[in-house]
């Protein structure tokens, strides 16, 4: 389909461009192979970088809702963007104002069917939380429950559709005519954006989210997640418990000498090992902004609009590379991604398998401090990159989740090392994955296979007895077809013979052309000149049978392929 630009889009074609032309001199593109779209500077230290990371963040925040979400996903894609523009768009937040009470109250009246009054018995009418989507409000229900509610903003899901349109229409312009576009496939990344935001779109489905993460977690005693009210829930309203603490950046130092951080950094990564090459299914935007400690000293996350998940053919894998690359085995590490990635037409093996061992190197000889498993994961993938190898985006998003994890393990004790809580679960989570393997669904369908196995096994075997001895066993070996292969060869002798029989009537008529005989041709000797027109006769025959031959091969093999 032909990438068009919609006159509608105008402002927000403006606004991209302005965005462009301020960072598209800047070392954003230096790891994104954009030389083609805009030149590149030289020696940005690290400290410039992080400050253009927070400034690109800031701009996204001030372009609106849509932009705030694609800067959160773009934070995930560590083969686009450098290491400190990820870090930024990791922490984006959004600052926007706050829906008015009118329009809180007309959405939960739409969409309940009743006023507040009458839903609520208390209901706070200034938010405890702002964020683009939406906006959250304490409330209690007509028992005395306390609960949150979480409104979605009017009007912001025909804006949020209205501006994909528009980015789509850029995605398949950059994908059909640039090189970049082709390479890094814009349109797939816009592809997830977009499914990734729908979702976020629809309450519903983050309920959902929250009773399967919060099954996944009950046998992790000081973790949590709030449970949703179905009944006070719809697709732009959502209700759910109330959970009283303070965010984790804002403990004070006596609040941190009260619990066992230690104790609960190391439940919390353990827990999200499990959740993600496990169940599958994982909290994929854990910053610190969405985990609260309770009054009780225990962790609850909060806002599960966004989730990943991992089919189970790539937790394998992932661990496996968790596990390589925690213990320092770069060469299985490189091993592992080459096997589940994307080999591009300029992959070179050498320089990534090289990439990978100085990475895991340098990481192995980190300090605690700088130690982070989430960064490793991200310079995987970036390095993949700049390899020629296209790596799952689940790959990019543990990557960025274990950042975020990262980040709350330290500040729940600074002491954390990632590296060492992955080896100590590591044995753990081989033993919970075999026993998945053993669970009453496949432990059954493997019972029925081997009924069936035991069932047939003699009859099979009786029969293959049976031929063998009236020796009529016979194997059929699907190799070059004799048949096939002879008729060519004798279309190949009979179109040389038929070649050289015309030469010889040219050659014989050029020689009787030398012969004055009273029998003659427009001119010419007879005789000469009917060799001649049996020559040309005979190679025009030769060139239709030849061009319908082939014709005929064509759409034999065709209608075999198809």
């Amino acid at each position: 389909m032909a990438a068009t630009l919609s006159l509608q889009h105008l402002k927000l074609y403006r606004d991209i461009a302005r965005l462009f032309l301020k960072y598209g001199r800047s070392d954003i593109l230096q790891d994104s192979d954009l030389n083609e779209l805009a030149s590149k500077e030289t020696g940005h230290e690290q400290s410039e970088q992080a400050a253009k990371g927070r400034e690109l963040a800031h701009d996204l925040e001030a372009m609106g809702p849509i932009f705030v979400k694609l800067g959160q996903v773009l934070s995930s894609r560590s083969d686009l963007l450098p290491a400190p523009y990820l870090e930024s768009l990791t922490r984006l937040q959004d600052q926007l104002e706050p829906i008015p009470l009118q329009d809180v109250e007309r959405t939960i009246q739409d969409e309940l069917g009743v006023r507040i009054s009458k839903a609520f018995l208390d209901f706070d009418p200034k938010p405890i939380g702002v964020a683009s989507l939406g906006q959250v409000h304490k409330a209690a229900l007509r028992d005395g429950r306390p609960v949150v509610v979480k409104v979605q903003r009017p009007g912001i899901r025909k804006q949020i559709v209205d501006d994909m349109d528009a980015l789509e229409q850029l995605t398949r312009l950059a994908d059909t005519h640039t090189d970049v576009g082709r390479r890094q496939r814009f349109t797939e990344v816009f592809e997830e954006f977009r499914k990734t935001l729908l979702h976020e779109l629809d309450y519903r489905r983050e309920a959902s989210n929250m009773r399967q993460v919060g099954e996944s977690l009950r046998d992790y005693p000081h973790l949590m997640v709030p449970s949703p009210i179905d009944d006070y829930t719809t697709s732009r309203v959502l209700t759910m418990d109330y959970v009283r603490g303070v965010k984790i950046t804002d403990m004070s130092p006596l609040a941190r000498l009260e619990m066992d951080g230690a104790a609960l950094a190391d439940e919390l990564f353990k827990a999200y090992l499990q959740n993600i090459l496990i169940d599958g299914l994982f909290h994929a935007d854990p910053h610190a902004g969405n985990v609260l400690i309770t009054d009780d000293h225990e962790i609850a996350l909060i806002d599960l609009g966004m989730v990943g998940h991992v089919s189970g053919g790539l937790q394998e894998n992932l661990l496996k590379i968790l596990l390589a690359t925690s213990e320092g085995r770069s060469d299985e590490a490189a091993d592992v991604a080459i096997k589940i990635g994307e080999r591009l037409d300029d992959f070179d093996e050498g320089a990534f398998r090289r990439m990978v061992s100085d990475l895991v190197a340098d990481r192995q000889h980190a300090s605690i401090e700088s130690l982070a498993i989430g960064r490793v994961m991200l310079d995987l993938g970036r390095v993949s990159g700049e390899a020629g190898l296209r790596l799952p985006t689940e790959l990019t998003m543990l990557g960025k989740t274990l950042l975020n994890l990262d980040e709350v393990g330290r500040i729940l004790a600074p002491d954390t090392n990632p590296n060492e809580t992955i080896r100590r679960h590591a044995a753990e989570l081989v033993t919970r994955r075999l026993l998945k393997g053993l669970s009453p669904g496949n432990v059954m369908s493997a019972a029925l296979e081997a009924k069936e196995l035991a069932q047939e096994l003699p009859g099979r075997v009786n029969r293959i007895l049976d031929t063998i001895a009236r020796n009529e066993l016979r194997i059929r070996v699907d190799a070059i077809d004799e048949t096939t292969l002879i008729e060519g060869f004798q279309k190949v002798a009979n179109r040389i013979t038929m070649g050289l029989v015309l030469a010889a009537l040219i050659i014989g008529a050029a020689m009787l052309m030398r012969v004055d005989t009273t029998f003659r041709m427009f001119g010419y000797p007879g005789f000469a000149m009917i060799c001649f027109l049996a020559a040309a006769g005979g190679g025009f025959w030769l060139l239709v049978s030849i061009a319908l031959s082939d014709r005929a091969a064509k759409t034999g093999s065709g209608r075999q392929d198809g």
